[in-house]
C-alpha cells in the first residue's frame, strides 16, 4: 500500500505542479513499475485510485491521461433561486429527475425545522440533477402536508420544487442559512450518482421560507458529486 501511495503522490504532485498538463497522455503501467521498482499490478491499483479520485481518466486500448479538473461547474451557495435556474442560466444541458417521493418516519430535526407536530405527515421528494447525462447531485425537500395537502399525489411528478411553490401561491421565497459538511457516499449514493467512494459530497442542509409570511415550506438536504463543481460562498 505505501508503494501505491508512493506513485500516487508522485503522479498528483507533477500534475498539480502542471508539469502534467489536462488531456497529457501519462506513463504508462509498465513505465511507472520499472520507475518505482514495483510489480505492475501496484502501479495498475495507483492509476485505478487516481481515476476514482477525478484525476485522471483511461482509454481502452490509448492509456491513461490528465483529467482537466478546471472545468467544474461553479456553484453559487448564496443566491436565492432554485438550481435548475442556475443550471439553465450557465448553459449546460441540465436534467432534473423525480426520482421518489414518499413519507418519512418521524424525525425530530425534520419536524422541528419545518414547525410541526408529530401527528403531522412529511414527504421527502427526491431530484436527481443531471448535466450532459452525468448525474451530479441528487436533491431531497422535506414537506409537510398540512402545507401542501396534495403533495402525496403531486409530489411524484415535481422536477423543480421552486416552480411548485410559485404554483402554490409563493412566489417570493428565500433560503435561511445553510449548513455544510463532508462526507463520503453510501451505496445507495453511488449508484445514483455514479461515482466510486473515494468520491466526496458536499451536503447542504437548509431550510425553505416564504418570503412574505416567513413560513418554513421545507427542509431540504442536498449532495453534490465534489469533484464537479468550484463552490462560490
Amino acid at each position: 500500500m505505501s508503494e501505491e501511495m508512493d506513485i500516487m503522490d508522485h503522479l498528483m504532485a507533477m500534475i498539480q505542479s502542471g508539469k502534467y498538463e489536462p488531456e497529457d497522455k501519462l506513463p504508462s503501467e509498465n513505465e511507472i513499475a520499472d520507475w518505482f521498482k514495483v510489480p505492475r499490478i501496484t502501479a495498475r491499483k495507483a492509476y485505478e485510485r487516481l481515476q476514482e479520485l477525478g484525476y485522471i481518466y483511461s482509454k481502452q486500448g490509448k492509456g491513461s491521461f490528465v483529467q482537466d479538473r478546471n472545468l467544474r461547474i461553479p456553484l453559487v451557495l448564496s443566491a436565492n433561486k432554485s438550481f435548475s435556474q442556475k443550471m439553465t442560466e450557465l448553459g449546460y444541458n441540465y436534467e432534473s429527475k423525480n426520482i421518489f417521493c414518499e413519507p418519512i418516519e418521524f424525525n425530530h430535526k425534520i419536524f422541528e425545522s419545518l414547525a410541526i407536530g408529530e401527528a403531522d405527515r412529511v414527504y421527502k421528494i427526491g431530484r436527481l440533477r443531471i448535466i450532459d447525462k452525468r448525474p451530479i447531485a441528487l436533491h431531497i425537500s422535506y414537506v409537510a402536508e398540512s402545507v401542501f395537502p396534495h403533495i402525496e399525489s403531486e409530489g411524484k411528478e415535481i422536477t423543480s420544487m421552486f416552480k411548485y411553490y410559485q404554483n402554490q401561491g409563493y412566489p417570493h421565497i428565500h433560503s435561511s442559512e445553510t449548513s455544510l459538511r463532508l462526507t463520503h457516499p453510501s451505496k445507495y449514493e453511488r449508484e445514483l450518482l455514479a461515482c466510486s467512494s473515494l468520491i466526496p459530497l458536499l451536503v447542504l442542509e437548509s431550510e425553505c421560507r416564504d418570503g412574505a409570511s416567513g413560513r418554513t415550506l421545507e427542509f431540504s438536504k442536498t449532495m453534490y458529486r465534489g469533484d464537479m463543481f468550484t463552490y462560490v460562498i
